[in-house]
């Protein structure tokens, strides 16, 4: 076959299914999961229901590669955020936040059922170790410059967060899911420890201690005559 040829038939693969992807997102934004159908697309993007289906068997497998191409794109994101901020601690904020968002704001698209379907499958579980390494490593930086507790591992850290972040697809609103992710980071803070004699130790991340006396009520006390 010749190149040209060739080339042209890939090119008019490749632009089948984006416009098969395309109007699958769109559908899945206005009318939500369960409204995609084969006729639907095939109505929105003026391609012969035959012609399709020479592409996908069925609507799962449109739809597992629309879900495909929405977590690239997410994770893509991601690192956008990463890589445009330099301060670890915030670095790692700002990424929690945007992953906290993104589960917020596709939650009411997805059905249970059709959900489970779609988080299957090795591209999916790939995507999840990529996502997985991401914060494991920002987890890291923050440790190493002691805005982050070192007393549990990174990889530990970087599960906790997700499994944590999970909980923002079921929340109201947006400042929801900040106060979450403000609870989330609070659990990566170096923590403090009380001690026997009224004081507290803050642990600063590098395994040092520096202890904090509690504050005295300077006020009189009745009938003592000394604070």
């Amino acid at each position: 076959m010749p190149k040209l040829w060739n080339e042209t038939i890939e090119e008019h693969r490749s632009a089948v299914r984006d416009a098969t992807l395309d109007a699958t997102a769109a559908l899945v934004a206005e009318h939500g999961l369960m409204s995609v159908t084969m006729s639907r697309i095939a109505q929105e993007t003026g391609i012969g229901r035959a012609t399709l289906y020479k592409y996908f068997p069925d609507v799962e497998s449109i739809l597992t590669a629309w879900h495909e191409r929405q977590v690239a794109h997410h994770l893509e994101q991601l690192e956008v955020v990463r890589d445009r901020i330099t301060d670890p601690g915030e670095r790692l904020q700002a990424v929690l936040e945007a992953y906290a968002l993104i589960l917020y704001g596709r939650h009411s698209h997805h059905g249970t059922d059709m959900a489970a379907l779609l988080h299957q499958g090795p591209s999916i579980t790939q995507a999840h170790e990529r996502l997985l390494m991401l914060v494991r490593d920002l987890v890291g930086e923050g440790a190493a410059s002691g805005a982050l507790r070192n007393d549990v591992s990174a990889d530990e850290l970087a599960a906790y967060c997700l499994h944590a972040l999970g909980a923002a697809a079921g929340l109201p609103s947006k400042a929801a899911v900040r106060r979450l992710v403000e609870v989330t980071l609070a659990g990566l803070r170096p923590a403090y420890r009380p001690v026997g004699d009224g004081t507290s130790t803050t642990w600063d991340g590098q395994g040092h201690e520096d202890r904090h006396h509690p504050r005295h009520d300077h006020r009189q006390h009745p009938g003592s005559g000394r604070p």
